[in-house]
């Protein structure tokens, strides 16, 4: 067993807790929407044929915030053909990921969700085959109160009241040539800069996310962000990021349970450029991150291999990734990442909700079920609250083929001052040793609360709709003795432990 030491003091604050932090993505890809959330015909079907299973485990995972429509599906879609009478709808082929879209699903129905999950709606616009002007449409579709062409259709079809949409994403991954209307950066800044300044002319108190790069790994990453924010800086506020990761073929389980080192180093390398623009510029304006897709992902598998030729289904399965606890540490340690850059990551989507790389499966007409990455998430959204807090840490360090030697345990906390309660997420990273760690709260540490643990003998265990036997424990080794919490981590474990005045 191996020794590692905490320290944290509820005066060391990094920024509030932002709950726009765990936020996910509905895209219309594979069985995300359709027998997904949306499946008419299941037994526990709501007005509207939502799926009430799903539902009840939408709200126990915590979401606060939805991105919606995409993803790649968004740089082919036209909005219009989303809303109406259903049985008027136009199919389209959806060209992102080779399948048809019956348009079942629109900007109505999905706020109607949105209404019923108690999430925030978050819309991406077409910036790929379309524009500025069908930016403007959209916007006045859901956001202006009445009289105009577009807002007084929208009362036509059902909704009296504005949706007041705040969150709006300017375009998906422009800089991949594999989205439909890649652009180069310039042409990118330029036009997300154009859609913004027309979208703030109706409301200028829009939260506008330009495209960042769509991956660390890209050549033009960097640059990109420097040439669309000198385009753009004006119009938005915030920038995106997106990081999916995996266990290589090779069976590097250290290098992929270290995937948070990569993480960190993209927000500050993000929040650097974005700095040196602002400097450039003179401005004091500060550009938050929007890691709006990020999550477990084996793009390798067959799975994630859409349909071809002349085969365009409707709702294909694709990108149904069954997860394993190791997946679920993982997605465990990206939060901790995602929640010490609160400073600068302003909102975060886990990709996706349903089915699709998703924390929550279904069978058309049969059961949903949690996956094990589930569970951090769930329990990091609901008792991470108040101040995240800066942690002091001394770890034993691991070795790694992509990261180099990199420290067993990784930490944060948090601290709300209304309840007194600090919280303490934990990594053990390692593949062979416990870690006996001591947690020295220098404050406010008078009680242990709850101390729960994720993890298995075998760190390949995958939950189905048969076996969901592996689940968050109670953690016995935990104790607090004069403001020192002890606490056994498990190897290759997620941990969390709350502190009571």
């Amino acid at each position: 067993m191996c020794a590692a030491r905490l320290v944290i003091d509820p005066a060391f604050r990094v920024a509030p807790v932002r709950r726009r932090t765990f936020g996910c993505f509905v895209e219309h890809l594979g069985r995300c929407v359709y027998t997904g959330i949306h499946e008419p015909d299941h037994d526990t079907a709501l007005e509207g044929g939502w799926r009430g299973d799903v539902l009840e485990l939408v709200r126990e995972l915590g979401v606060t915030v939805i991105r919606y429509p995409g993803g790649n599906f968004v740089s082919g879609y036209r909005w219009e053909d989303g809303i109406g009478q259903v049985d008027e709808r136009p199919s389209r082929l959806d060209l992102a990921w080779h399948s048809m879209e019956p348009n079942t699903v629109g900007v109505d129905e999905f706020v109607a969700w949105c209404r019923l999950a108690d999430v925030e709606p978050e819309m991406a616009i077409n910036l790929g085959t379309r524009g500025v002007q069908e930016a403007l449409d959209i916007l006045e579709y859901t956001n202006v109160p009445s009289g105009s062409h577009f807002a007084e259709l929208r009362r036509t079809n059902g909704a009296d009241d504005p949706y007041r949409i705040k969150l709006w994403c300017l375009g998906n991954e422009m800089d991949g040539p594999w989205q439909i209307g890649h652009k180069t950066a310039e042409e990118y800044g330029r036009i997300a800069a154009e859609a913004g300044r027309a979208m703030r002319m109706i409301d200028p108190d829009l939260e506008l996310v330009a495209c960042g790069s769509s991956s660390r790994a890209m050549p033009t990453f960097g640059e990109w962000e420097r040439i669309v924010l000198e385009e753009s800086w004006d119009q938005v506020d915030m920038i995106s990021a997106h990081a999916y990761y995996y266990e290589d073929e090779s069976g590097d389980l250290a290098s992929f349970l270290a995937s948070a080192e990569d993480m960190d180093r993209f927000i500050d390398s993000v929040a650097a450029t974005a700095d040196a623009v602002g400097a450039a510029r003179k401005s004091d304006k500060v550009i938050g991150i929007s890691f709006d897709e990020w999550n477990v992902w084996y793009q390798q598998r067959a799975e994630s291999r859409p349909p071809s030729g002349d085969d365009w289904p409707v709702a294909p399965v694709l990108l149904e990734d069954t997860y394993n606890v190791a997946d679920a540490v993982v997605v465990g340690n990206l939060l901790i990442s995602l929640l010490r850059h609160s400073d600068r990551v302003f909102s975060a989507n886990l990709a996706q909700l349903v089915n699709v790389i998703a924390p929550i499966m279904t069978a058309p007409g049969g059961a949903a079920w949690k996956q094990t990455t589930f569970h951090p998430f769930a329990l990091t959204a609901a008792h991470a609250k108040g101040e995240v807090l800066r942690v002091a840490l001394d770890s034993p360090m691991v070795s790694t083929a992509k990261f180099g030697e990199v420290p067993a345990l990784d930490a944060v906390a948090t601290h709300d001052d209304e309840s007194g309660e600090t919280v303490v997420f934990v990594v053990n990273r390692s593949t062979a040793d416990e870690l006996e760690v001591e947690v020295a709260v220098r404050e406010g540490a008078g009680t242990l609360v709850e101390a729960v643990t994720y993890s298995h003998d075998d760190p390949y265990w995958q939950a189905s709709a048969d076996d969901q036997s592996v689940a968050p424990e109670a953690n016995e080794s935990a104790k607090l003795d004069d403001g020192v919490l002890t606490v056994t981590l498990p190897k290759v474990s997620w941990t969390m432990v709350r502190l009571g005045r």
